[in-house]
C-alpha cells in the first residue's frame, strides 16, 4: 500500500466563488429532489451535518453522473440514497486493518489525524465515489484542519485543504483530485447523465453549457 503525503494547497484567487464556478459549468440548477427534510433525516441518522456547499450541489443536480465517473446521490431518493452508500462504505472501511502499516504508510501519521475511524465525529465520512474505485472523504468538522481526504482505489491517499465545491470545480477542469495522475478531463461542455429512478427508466444524458475548454 502506497500513500501520498501531499497536502494540496493550489494557488487560488481569494475572490473565486467555487460553488458558483462549479454550477456555471454544470448548468442551471434543476432541484428535482431538493427537500430540506431529507437532509435533516440523513443528518439525524448519521449524527453529523454535511457541508452546505455539498448539499447545494447535490440538491441542484443529483442523482447524476458527471463526466462518466463521479456519482453524487441524493437523500430524497430511494434508489440513489447517499445515506445507504455512506453506511455501506463506513462498514467496509471500518473492517480494514490499519495496525500493521509502516509509519510512512499510515494516514494517521501522514495527515495528522487524531484517529483513523469512519463515521465518527472525529473520523472520516465517505461522501462521494467514482466507478474507478476512488473514494472522497470529508474530514469531520471536529478536526483541527477540516478538509477532504481521497483514496485512489489503489491504496494511495491525498489530502485536499479545500471545500467540496472547490474540489468539484478542480475535478471538472481536469486536475488530479484523488491523488497524482488521477485526472479525468474531457474537453468541451461537462457531460452529465441523470441516473434512472426505476429499473424501467433509461439514463438521461445531457451537456452543460459551453465552457471554452
Amino acid at each position: 500500500m502506497i500513500l501520498s503525503q501531499r497536502r494540496h494547497k493550489p494557488a487560488r484567487n481569494a475572490m473565486t466563488d467555487y460553488l458558483a464556478a462549479a454550477m456555471a459549468m454544470l448548468g442551471p440548477a434543476r432541484n428535482r429532489y431538493a427537500d430540506p427534510s431529507a437532509w435533516d433525516r440523513l443528518h439525524a441518522e448519521r449524527g453529523i451535518r454535511l457541508p452546505t456547499d455539498y448539499q447545494t450541489l447535490v440538491d441542484a443536480y443529483a442523482p447524476i453522473q458527471p463526466n462518466g465517473h463521479l456519482y453524487p446521490h441524493h437523500p430524497a431518493t430511494e434508489r440513489w440514497n447517499p445515506g445507504q452508500d455512506i453506511q455501506d462504505a463506513i462498514r467496509a472501511w471500518s473492517e480494514v486493518s490499519w495496525d500493521d502499516l509502516d509509519p510512512d504508510e499510515d494516514p494517521r501519521l501522514l495527515f495528522g489525524l487524531t484517529e483513523l475511524s469512519f463515521g465518527t465525529r472525529n473520523g472520516l465520512w465517505p461522501i462521494a465515489s467514482t466507478d474507478r474505485g476512488e473514494t472522497l472523504f470529508l474530514v469531520a468538522a471536529d478536526d483541527a484542519a477540516p478538509g477532504l481526504l481521497a483514496e485512489d482505489g489503489e491504496g494511495s491517499w491525498a489530502r485536499f485543504e479545500m471545500s467540496f465545491a472547490e474540489w468539484l470545480y478542480r475535478y471538472l477542469i481536469g486536475e488530479d483530485m484523488t491523488g497524482p495522475h488521477t485526472f479525468a478531463f474531457y474537453p468541451g461542455p461537462v457531460q452529465l447523465c441523470r441516473l434512472p429512478m426505476t429499473a424501467d427508466e433509461r439514463p438521461e444524458p445531457w451537456n452543460g453549457p459551453d465552457r471554452g475548454m
